[in-house]
């Protein structure tokens, strides 16, 4: 029986997921309901938008490599409540203005800033902290879980976030997004299991500069081919979705004529496919091995995209959701795959640093493809913008035929011994 329930059996782990998936859930909300209320209420148009979905992301610019090693010497669980708090205050402050009708575009897109800021100190911790709640023979069932969490999430919360949208309702959104953090933060106070010391040793730590940690993380990922032609794959890709995903709602809205709630909706039918692909990626990676599973969905995945933007009024809205249902579940079962990789590939006091440069990368394209899609649509119009941006989606899959993944079936469980020493060695 315990065995059937993989990473559920464990007390902390189950703190862990419900904290994040209530997490998770309102802020799949915020995600729908606050470019809705930038188009709707407060009329912005295609580079606006490109510019409040880059703000979540600058942050990883700013803070992206040195967050790695200040959370590889700290104790991770401290760090995930701190954030909470200080995301759930800024929830409650844009639930204050919206309630007193003070809501501005700025003030929208100053959150955006310090609540990316809060996340990027959270998923360095998180990603990190994982695998102190769980052994490395769970991990790949424990990403399953929580990506499966936030793949309902994703379901569930965009069409509440629509519909609250549409009815002017946003201080209620807000609220409940601020009350979710809490709810996290609770949860993470709650585990029992003794986090080990910052770095594996503090006196170690405490010997080597930032700066030489930093280089030692840079130096592991960019000398080992896996890590590097994944992130190659992936920052590629990011650079392109969130191009895209920055121009969807408005397209949506004011190019197809969809209302606000139908909006939700359809993102959250969406979402499905990220269900499906956190449910399937063990299988597939069972199935194919990892490294193959890993080819097949960026491949068969990608050129669904190329469907969205052939998006029309009434039944021509099934070309957005069958598009971005499969695009969202090649994706999701990817990163579940790679993500569970990285986690028991990487050497432990490594780990925070190694997470954190591939954020650096990966989330550093994102507000460079957020503004690169404000321009497009700015210059082309929302659909011929989706156009380039989809069909560069689906060539980014080639990009893993650079490397060692096509020669194998599996992802190797661990790095060579002498690329090791030589990356983990300033």
């Amino acid at each position: 029986m315990s065995a059937r329930r993989g990473a559920l059996r464990r007390r902390d782990f189950r703190l862990l997921w419900a904290g994040e998936s209530v997490s998770q859930f309102g802020s799949a909300a915020t995600r729908v309901l606050m470019p809705l209320i930038a188009v709707d209420t407060l009329d912005a148009g295609p580079f606006t938008m490109g510019v409040l979905n880059a703000a979540a992301w600058v942050p990883w610019l700013l803070f992206g490599l040195p967050v790695g090693a200040w959370t590889d010497r700290m104790r991770r669980r401290p760090v995930m409540i701190v954030c909470n708090v200080v995301s759930a205050l800024l929830m409650l402050s844009l639930t204050a203005t919206a309630w007193l009708g003070l809501l501005t575009t700025s003030q929208l897109m100053l959150v955006a800033v310090l609540a990316g800021t809060a996340d990027v100190f959270f998923r360095a911790a998180y990603s990190a902290y994982l695998p102190t709640v769980l052994p490395h023979e769970e991990l790949a069932d424990g990403n399953a879980r929580l990506q499966t969490s936030e793949s309902v999430a994703e379901v569930v919360a965009p069409g509440v976030g629509g519909a609250l949208a549409q009815a002017g309702s946003a201080a209620a959104g807000f609220l409940a997004d601020g009350l979710s953090f809490l709810v996290s933060a609770a949860l993470l106070l709650r585990i029992r299991t003794p986090e080990g010391p910052p770095g594996g040793e503090e006196r170690a730590a405490a010997q080597r500069s930032l700066v030489k940690e930093i280089r030692a993380g840079v130096a592991f990922l960019t000398r080992d081919p896996f890590l590097r032609t994944i992130l190659l794959c992936d920052a590629a890709m990011n650079l392109f979705l969130a191009g895209a995903q920055s121009l969807s709602i408005l397209f949506l809205s004011r190019t197809v004529g969809a209302p606000g709630a139908l909006i939700g909706v359809l993102i959250a039918l969406a979402g499905l496919g990220g269900v499906l692909g956190a449910m399937v990626s063990p299988r597939l990676a069972r199935r194919f091995g990892t490294a193959r599973a890993v080819l097949l969905c960026a491949f068969c995945g990608g050129p669904f995209g190329l469907l969205i933007p052939l998006t029309t009024e009434g039944v021509g809205l099934l070309a957005f959701l069958v598009g971005e249902f499969c695009l969202m579940t090649g994706v999701v079962a990817g990163n579940v795959i790679i993500v569970s990789f990285r986690q028991a590939y990487c050497p432990p006091d490594m780990l925070g640093r190694v997470g954190s440069t591939i954020r650096f990368v990966m989330y550093g394209t994102i507000p460079v493809g957020s503004l690169l899609g404000g321009a497009l649509g700015t210059l082309l119009g929302e659909r011929d913008a989706l156009w380039l941006l989809y069909g560069g989606n689906a060539l980014c899959a080639l990009l893993l035929l650079t490397g060692p993944l096509r020669a194998g079936q599996d992802l190797p469980t661990g790095p060579e011994p002498a690329r090791e020493e030589d990356a983990v060695t300033p």
